[in-house]
């Protein structure tokens, strides 16, 4: 005599499409796949969070092992903060070593370019091309233990044969150079005096500044973390709203 079935109990193939439903959630793919919890959407909130996180990734794709944040990525969401109406301000969040100039260049442009407010928050790193991502915004905060490493450009385990490819370098470095002045209260001259610095860096050369440092050198504006990340950029957001509706802020 058969064995009676429950027809209510699931079968095995049954039990499957929970892990694809897992595969399939939007919010676990955009984690997955851009580091973002939403993407410009739509969401109830007027604020919309960019992460730069591990080594930024250009043109040379980086190994598997490695945390990275591509570039191309960042770029679409960027423009999509640009046009969403619903978007007010941006705030760009760094724990970052670094990586491809150019690609960090030109996340930077981007930030800077933006008609909407902008506050960047440095927590835990934000070093090498990671320093102009970081002065990008309107304004920068880091947190008290976070470090920023300043160095000159230099490519790693090749030697510079021709003048040419010197020229090339000392060119692409004082692009970072002026960007970074230009968009922080840190001189050319003190700015250099950090990148050149010999004997604090381990057979290189180069400055590592902690927090209150990069404050008084003036490469970011205040000492900090989320909340007041927060508070500055919807200060930022209701002065915004005040000079565009003359004053009358609904």
């Amino acid at each position: 005599m058969p064995t009676p079935t429950n027809p209510s109990a699931p079968s095995g193939k049954e039990q499957e499409p929970g892990a694809e439903e897992i595969k399939k959630n939007p919010v676990v793919e955009n984690i997955q796949q851009l580091g973002q919890t939403n993407t410009i959407t739509g969401e109830a909130s007027n604020i919309f969070c960019l992460t730069i996180i591990g080594q930024v990734e250009g043109h040379i794709v980086l190994p598997p092992q490695n945390k990275t944040t591509k570039y191309e990525h960042l770029i679409p969401q960027l423009v999509a903060a640009e046009q969403n109406p619903k978007i007010e301000g941006v705030m760009i969040i760094l724990n970052t070593v670094g990586g491809d100039v150019e690609a960090g260049l030109a996340i930077a442009e981007m930030v800077a370019t933006l008609s909407k407010p902008t506050v960047t928050l440095v927590l835990g790193g934000g070093h090498s091309i990671g320093v102009p991502i970081a002065v990008s915004a309107n304004y920068s905060i880091i947190a008290e233990t976070a470090t920023m490493t300043i160095h000159p450009i230099r490519l790693n385990g090749l030697v510079i044969g021709v003048p040419q490819t010197f020229e090339y370098l000392d060119k692409m470095q004082e692009r970072v150079v002026r960007f970074v002045t230009k968009h922080s209260n840190v001189t050319e001259e003190k700015f250099k005096e950090l990148m050149f610095k010999t004997g604090e860096l381990t057979r290189d050369i180069g400055t590592t500044v902690i927090g209150a440092d990069a404050v008084k050198y003036g490469l970011i504006n205040q000492v900090g973390g989320i909340g007041d990340a927060i508070r500055e950029l919807n200060k930022r957001i209701d002065e915004k709203k005040a000079a565009d509706t003359g004053g009358l802020v609904q």
